[in-house]
């Protein structure tokens, strides 16, 4: 089993619990490469809609903030303006959302398609149904005036070079985070499902095979993703798929004394 392709195991990952199940004596260091293959996987269609978005933000943004907002000054992380209410611009399929006031916040702006908010402490870049968020108290400078970030888009050209690549790396940094966390939560619930059908399985066995057994429901996501498709309850599913892909994988494993006979 060690000499299997890392994508084969991935073709098997999606319909056989009796292989993921076979994949909880391999090396760990495999698995975690496992965990980063998906993960790359799962935020393709995030970095690709991000980096769309960007792009056409910087050409809409430029010729919206010298046309269309106010004069404003973004102090101390908060910003300020004379506006007393929440202003939004749409250009084609794009929107900008200009905000002093507080009355937007991260979830109102990632429902609202593709757009670039100014927000009252943070700047929002929604896309495909994510939102992304940089608070202005993590900016270098302070204070930051209209004409400064008229200044600094019109330079950004050659700066969008360096900054996408970045920016999907922390992406992508960040979605495996989260999933080493999901798959180490939902081994400690393998440990409950490994009780319950009397399986003798470690925590480790459980972890990897945890690791192949949210391949389907990833997969399925990034399908829904690539067509900015959302799934009501995402997460629920996501997690149900997973434990359900688990459990059949765990009483596919031979009990203890099955292995011991065979190995005689």
């Amino acid at each position: 089993m060690s000499s299997i392709n890392i994508f084969k195991q991935f073709y098997k990952s999606l319909y056989s619990p009796k292989d993921i199940a076979s994949f909880r004596v391999q090396g760990i260091g495999k698995t975690i490469l496992y965990v980063f293959l998906l993960s790359l996987l799962s935020v393709l269609p995030t970095i690709y809609y991000t980096n769309s978005t960007m792009k056409e933000a910087v050409v809409v943004t430029e010729e919206t903030i010298k046309e269309d907002l106010p004069e404003f000054k973004i102090e101390n992380g908060v910003l300020t303006s004379s506006e007393d209410q929440p202003i939004t611009i749409n250009k084609g399929k794009f929107s900008i959302i200009f905000d002093a006031t507080g009355v937007m916040d991260v979830d109102n702006v990632s429902k609202t398609g593709d757009t670039l908010a100014l927000l009252q402490t943070e700047m929002v870049l929604s896309s495909g149904g994510e939102a992304n968020s940089v608070p202005y108290s993590m900016m270098a400078m302070d204070p930051i005036t209209k004409q400064d970030i008229i200044t600094f888009i019109e330079g950004s050209d050659t700066a969008m070079a360096f900054i996408l690549p970045i920016f999907s790396i922390l992406i992508f940094l960040f979605s495996s985070g989260l999933d080493f966390i999901e798959i180490s939560i939902l081994a400690l619930i393998g440990i409950l499902l490994k009780n319950i059908v009397r399986k003798d399985l470690k925590y480790r066995h459980l972890w990897r095979m945890t690791a192949y057994s949210v391949t389907l429901p990833t997969v399925f996501f990034t399908i829904m993703g690539l067509f900015q498709t959302h799934v009501p309850f995402g997460s629920l599913i996501n997690w149900f798929v997973s434990l359900t892909i688990l459990l059949l994988a765990i009483q596919e494993v031979p009990n203890s004394n099955n292995e011991s006979t065979s190995s005689t």
